[in-house]
C-alpha cells in the first residue's frame, strides 16, 4: 500500500535526493569519487510505502544522509562514537523518528553541539525502539543535522567480533557486519527502512594492526594516524542506498586485484585461493553490463569472509561479503558472485520498499544471475543451476501456508527474515522466466534494462513494478491474460502458466540414482568422476517417489558403499557434503556424524547450518542428543543471524 503525501512533501524530498549529489564532497568530478553522478532518477518524486518493520514517519523528516565517526573497541567488542545525520521533511517538522535497537544512546546535539530533546519509545521485540529527536521548526528545503552520540553493546545482532583463534590467521581479532533485513539499527542509529534509501560517510578508528573496508569508496587505502597504536580509515558513498546496505568488515586482511575494477579481500593466508577462484568476477561484471546497462557502483570487490558468515554473499555495494564455502577450489560455486553482482541492478539501485516485497529484490536477481551464467557458461549450466533450483522450491513451498507461498507477503508482526524462503528467490525468478517465455526474450530484455533505468536510485513496490511492465511490456489485455501476473504475485503455489526447467544433462544423473538408490545397484557404478557440482548434488537430492518412506529407502551397507566409494568423508565442496549429511542424518547414519560434527563446528552458513540441525531434532531420541551436544560447542562461534533461527529449533543452551 503507498501513501500519498501531496505537493508540498514531494518536492522536498526530490530537492533531498537532488542535492545529495550537488553538495561539496558528494559525487561528480569535484569530490574525486570514482561513481558516476546520480541519473535523473534518483530525483524523481518517490511516495514512500508504509513499512511495518520501521517506526520512521519520512513522510514527515527522514534521513537522507549519514556520517559515522567511530572507534572500535575489539575487548568491550563495541563500536562508540558519534553518527550524524542530515535531515530534511516538509516544512513545520520538529521532530525525526529513527529506528535503534539496544544501542546504548548518550545525547543528541545540533550542529553546534547544543542538545536536543529526545527519547526512546517501548521495546518491540523484533523491530526495537523509536528514537524521536527533536528541533526547531524545518523551513522549505532545509536540511538539518543532528549529532546521535552512542555506543554499540556487544550482543548488537548486526556485528560478530571473533577472537584471533576464530580467523585463519590466528593472530589478529576481526568484526563483520550483517544488515539485512532490519539490523543495521543495532548498530546505526537512523531510519531503517529499504526504502528510505541514504547515503554515507564514515571514520573508523581500530586497532593499526587491522584494517578496514566498508560498502563504500575508500578514501585512506592505507588509513592514516589516530593516536598511539590506532589508525583511522575514511569512507565515502555518494549514491543512495538503503540502510540495510551499510556495511564494514575490519580485520587482518590483504589485496590482490583481479582486473582494473575487481578484485578480493581476505586474510593473507587465503588471498591465492580467494583470488584464483573468484577469477571469473571480471568477466562476469562485463556479461552483466552488456545484458542490462552500466555498472553504476564504480569497483566491484568482494570480501571472503570468516566461516562464521552466515550467509553464501551479502549484496553490500562495491564490496559484496561472500563465505569461504564458494572456494571450492574448481570454481563449480561462482554462480553465487553472479548473483551478488546482479543485486547492484536489482536491489541495490532497483530496491524493495519493504520487505513485504523482497521479491523484487531476490527473484529478479535469481534470474539475472542465471543469465550471467548462461553468458559466460553456457545453456546447459545455465538449466541445471535452474533445475535445482526448482527442486528447492518444491521442497520449501511443501514446508510453507500457502499465504508463505505468494510472492506478495503479508510479514505484518513477523521477522521479515521469515519471508527469506525460496519462494521470493526462485518462484520470483520462474515469474519473470515464464514472462521470458511468452513475450520473447528480445522484448523482455529490453523492458528489463529500461526498468532498472527508469527506477535506479528509487524504492519499488509490487503495484509500482506492475504498472511499470503495464505501461512498458504488457500492453494488451490478451498478453496479460496469457501472462497471469496476478496469480504468480496475489495467489499461493505455481499458476497453470508455469513450465518447469528441464535440464538434459541430469538425465543420465537421474537415471544412476535410480540405479543405485531404487534398485541397490553397486556405488561403483556412479559415475561420480565426471560429474560437475551441480550433477553431483541432483544426485544425491533423489528421494523415493513420494517423499521419504521412513529410513528404510537405504540401508546401513548402501550408505556405507557410498560414503566410501565417493570418499563423501573427505569431500570438500560445501555444497556436495551438505546433501550428503542430509541423507546420513535422515537415515540415523552414525558413521557419518564425525564428519557432521566438523561441518558444523566449522563455519555458520545459515543455509546449511539451520536445515542440518532441523533434520537431527526430526531425528528425536536418536537426533536430539546430538543436536543438543553440538549446538553447545558451536553456537559460540555462530553469527546471531543462524543462531537465532537455530534457537527456535533447538533451544538455546
Amino acid at each position: 500500500m503507498i501513501r500519498k503525501f501531496g505537493l508540498v512533501s514531494a518536492i522536498a524530498l526530490a530537492t533531498a535526493l537532488g542535492s545529495c549529489a550537488m553538495m561539496p564532497g558528494f559525487g561528480g568530478d569535484a569530490s574525486g569519487s570514482d561513481m558516476p553522478p546520480l541519473p535523473a532518477s534518483a530525483t524523481a518524486t518517490i511516495d514512500y510505502a508504509r513499512d511495518t518493520h520501521s517506526f520512521a514517519r519520512p513522510e514527515i523528516a527522514h534521513v537522507r544522509h549519514v556520517a559515522l565517526d567511530l572507534t572500535a573497541d575489539f575487548q568491550a567488542q563495541t563500536l562508540t562514537g558519534t553518527a550524524a545525520l542530515d535531515i530534511q521533511g516538509v516544512p513545520g517538522a520538529t521532530e525525526v523518528v529513527l529506528d535503534v535497537k539496544n544501542l546504548d544512546i548518550r545525547g543528541v546535539s545540533d550542529a553546534t553541539g547544543a542538545p536536543l530533546q529526545y527519547e526512546t519509545g517501548s521495546l518491540d521485540a523484533i523491530k526495537g525502539q523509536p528514537l524521536t529527536v527533536r528541533f526547531r521548526a524545518l523551513t522549505a528545503g532545509e536540511t538539518r543535522r543532528i549529532v546521535v552520540a552512542y555506543a554499540t553493546r556487544p550482543d548488537a545482532a548486526a556485528l560478530q567480533w571473533l577472537t584471533p583463534g576464530q580467523t585463519a590467521g590466528g593472530e589478529q581479532p576481526y568484526l563483520f557486519s550483517q544488515g539485512q533485513a532490519i539490523l543495521t539499527r543495532t548498530w546505526v542509529p537512523t531510519q531503517d527502512s529499504p526504502g528510505i534509501r541514504q547515503t554515507y560517510d564514515a571514520r573508523i578508528v581500530v586497532p593499526a594492526a587491522l584494517r578496514v573496508v566498508m560498502s563504500a569508496q575508500q578514501l585512506t587505502p592505507e588509513g592514516e594516524a589516530a593516536g598511539p597504536g590506532m589508525k583511522a580509515w575514511r569512507f565515502r558513498m555518494t549514491n543512495p542506498v538503503p540502510p540495510y546496505l551499510i556495511a564494514i568488515g575490519v580485520g587482518d586482511l590483504a589485496f590482490a586485484a583481479i582486473d582494473e575494477r575487481t578484485g578480493v579481500f581476505t586474510e593473507p593466508s587465503r588471498l591465492a585461493a580467494a583470488r584464483a577462484e573468484l577469477m571469473p568476477t571480471a568477466d562476469m561484471v562485463d556479461a552483466a553490463e552488456r545484458l542490462y546497462g552500466p555498472y553504476r557502483w564504480g569497483r566491484y570487490d568482494l570480501l571472503v569472509l570468516p566461516p562464521s558468515f552466515p550467509f553464501g554473499g551479502m549484496e553490500n555495494p562495491r564490496l559484496t561479503f561472500a563465505t569461504p564455502t564458494i572456494i571450492a577450489g574448481d570454481q563449480s560455486l561462482v554462480s553465487l558472485v553472479a548473483h551478488e553482482l546482479a543485486h547492484s541492478w536489482s536491489g541495490n539501485l532497483v530496491t524493495n520498499a519493504t520487505w513485504d516485497d523482497m521479491w523484487l529484490n531476490e527473484g529478479f536477481t535469481v534470474y539475472f544471475e542465471n543469465r550471467i551464467m548462461e553468458a559466460l557458461y553456457g545453456q546447459d549450466r545455465a538449466l541445471m543451476l535452474r533445475a535445482l533450483g526448482w527442486g528447492d522450491l518444491q521442497s520449501a513451498m511443501a514446508g510453507l501456508s500457502p499465504a508463505d507461498t505468494m510472492l506478495k507477503l503479508d510479514l505484518t508482526g513477523r521477522d521479515p527474515d521469515d519471508g527469506l524462503t525460496d519462494v521470493a528467490y526462485e518462484k520470483g525468478a520462474a515469474f519473470l522466466f515464464t514472462m521470458e517465455r511468452l513475450v520473447g526474450r528480445e522484448r523482455f530484455d529490453a523492458w528489463l534494462k529500461g526498468y532498472f533505468e527508469r527506477n535506479a536510485f528509487r524504492p519499488m513496490t509490487t503495484e509500482l513494478f506492475l504498472e511499470d511492465i503495464r505501461t512498458h511490456l504488457v500492453t494488451t489485455r490478451a498478453l496479460e491474460d496469457r501472462l497471469m501476473m496476478d496469480a504468480w504475485i496475489y495467489q499461493p503455489g505455481m499458476p497453470s502458466n508455469w513450465q518447469p526447467p528441464v535440464s538434459t544433462a541430469f538425465v543420465p544423473v537421474d537415471a544412476a540414482a535410480r540405479a543405485f538408490f531404487a534398485d541397490h545397484g553397486p556405488a561403483s557404478a556412479i559415475p561420480w568422476a565426471g560429474w560437475s557440482t551441480q550433477e553431483r548434488q541432483r544426485f544425491l537430492a533423489w528421494r523415493p517417489e513420494g517423499g521419504r518412506e521412513g529410513a528404510d529407502w537405504l540401508s546401513p551397507a548402501q550408505l556405507a558403499n557410498l560414503e566410501s566409494t565417493l570418499k563423501l568423508r573427505d569431500e570438500g565442496n560445501a555444497e556436495v557434503l551438505f546433501s550428503w549429511l542430509q541423507i546420513a542424518v535422515q537415515h540415523r547414519y552414525q558413521p557419518a556424524v564425525p564428519t557432521l560434527e566438523h561441518f558444523l563446528t566449522t563455519m555458520g552458513r545459515r543455509k546449511f547450518v539451520l536445515p542440518l540441525f532441523t533434520s537431527l531434532w526430526a531425528e528425536g531420541d536418536w537426533g536430539r542428543p546430538i543436536a543438543t551436544r553440538l549446538y553447545a560447542r558451536a553456537r559460540p562461534g555462530y553469527h546471531p543471524v543462524t543462531t537465532g533461527s537455530v534457537d527456535a529449533v533447538v533451544g538455546r543452551p
